[in-house]
C-alpha cells in the first residue's frame, strides 16, 4: 500500500487485485505497435506519397473498382447469410439433444484447422460444372463456379465458425425458463423469440457478422479456386493486389490496400457502433 499527499489529507491507494497491470499493459502496446500499428503506418505513408491526384486516379480505376465491389459484397452477402444460419446452428446445438451432435459440433471448426487452399480446391471439386454438385445445377441453368455465388459459398464456409462460436456461449447462459415464463405469460413463439431471445443475442451476432465480414474481405486461399479470377467479373481485390505486385506496379497495389484499408475500418467502426447501441438499449430494457 502506498500513500499520496494531497493538501493536508493523506490518501492511500489500494493495491490492485491483479498485479502486474503496467508490465502486462506496456507488453500488450509493444505488442501491437509492433504487429499492427506499424505494418498499417508504413502502409499508410506509402499510399500518402503518391500525390492525392495519383492515389485517386489508381483508386478509381474501373478493374479496382469493379474488384473492391466484389470483394466487400460478396463478403456481406456471405456474413449475413452466416448471421442468420449461425444462430440457427447455434440454437439447435444449445438447445436440443441428437445423435452426432458432437460430430457436428467439431465440424462447426473445421474451416479453422483445414487449409483455405484445400477448401479452395474441395468447394471447386463440388461445384465445377462437371462437379459433384455442379453437374447437377447446369441443367438447370445455376452456375456455381468461377462466378461470384461460388465467392459467397467459400466465404460462407470460412466465415460460418465465427458466428456459431460467438453466438453459442451466450445461448448457454439463457434460460429455459425465460422462454417458459414468457409462455406462461401469453406469449406466441415468435414473439418469444423476437422479443426475449434475439434482443441478448444481438451484440454477439454482430460480433460474429463482424469477424465473419472481416475474414471475408481479406479471404485468398479458399477463393481464387472457386473464383475463376475473370476481371470484371470474378477478380477479387486481394488477388489483384497480387497481380499488380507481380507486376511491379507498387503504387497501384498501395492505392488498392489502402482503400481496403479504409473501407474495412469504416465499416468495422459502423458495426461496433451498432453493437454498442445494441447493448445499453438491451440493458435498458432489461
Amino acid at each position: 500500500m502506498t500513500e499520496r499527499r494531497n493538501g493536508n489529507r493523506w490518501r492511500f491507494r489500494q493495491p490492485s487485485v491483479l498485479p502486474g497491470f503496467g508490465l502486462s499493459l506496456g507488453i500488450t502496446l509493444s505488442w501491437l505497435v509492433l504487429i499492427v500499428l506499424i505494418p498499417l503506418s508504413g502502409l499508410v505513408f506509402r499510399a500518402s506519397g503518391l500525390g492525392w491526384a495519383q492515389f485517386v486516379a489508381l483508386a478509381l480505376d474501373p478493374r479496382t473498382l469493379n474488384a473492391l465491389k466484389i470483394s466487400f459484397g460478396t463478403a456481406f452477402i456471405a456474413a449475413v447469410i452466416n448471421l442468420v444460419f449461425g444462430v440457427i446452428l447455434a440454437w439447435v446445438l444449445v438447445r436440443y439433444r441428437f445423435p452426432g451432435k458432437r460430430v457436428i459440433d467439431a465440424m462447426v471448426d473445421l474451416p479453422f484447422a483445414l487449409p483455405t487452399a484445400v477448401a479452395g480446391i474441395a468447394l471447386t471439386t463440388l461445384y465445377a460444372p462437371n462437379g459433384w454438385i455442379g453437374q447437377f445445377l447446369e441443367p438447370l441453368g445455376l452456375k456455381i463456379a468461377f462466378t461470384p455465388a461460388g465467392i459467397v459459398i467459400a466465404l460462407i464456409f470460412v466465415g460460418l465458425p465465427f458466428v456459431v462460436r460467438t453466438v453459442q456461449p451466450i445461448m448457454e447462459e439463457i434460460d429455459k425458463e425465460v422462454e417458459e415464463a414468457a409462455a406462461t405469460l401469453g406469449a406466441s413463439r415468435f414473439q418469444t423469440i423476437s422479443r426475449v431471445l434475439l434482443p441478448g443475442l444481438l451484440p454477439a451476432g454482430l460480433t460474429g457478422f463482424a469477424l465473419a465480414f472481416a475474414r471475408g474481405v481479406g479471404e485468398y486461399g479458399s477463393v481464387i479456386f472457386i473464383a475463376g479470377n475473370l476481371p470484371y467479373v470474378s477478380e477479387i481485390a486481394p488477388l489483384l493486389i497480387v497481380i499488380r505486385l507481380e507486376e511491379f506496379n507498387y503504387a497501384a497495389a498501395t492505392a488498392i490496400a489502402a482503400v481496403m484499408l479504409a473501407i474495412s475500418f469504416a465499416m468495422l467502426l459502423l458495426i461496433n457502433s451498432i453493437q454498442a447501441w445494441s447493448r445499453r438499449r438491451y440493458v435498458y430494457v432489461a
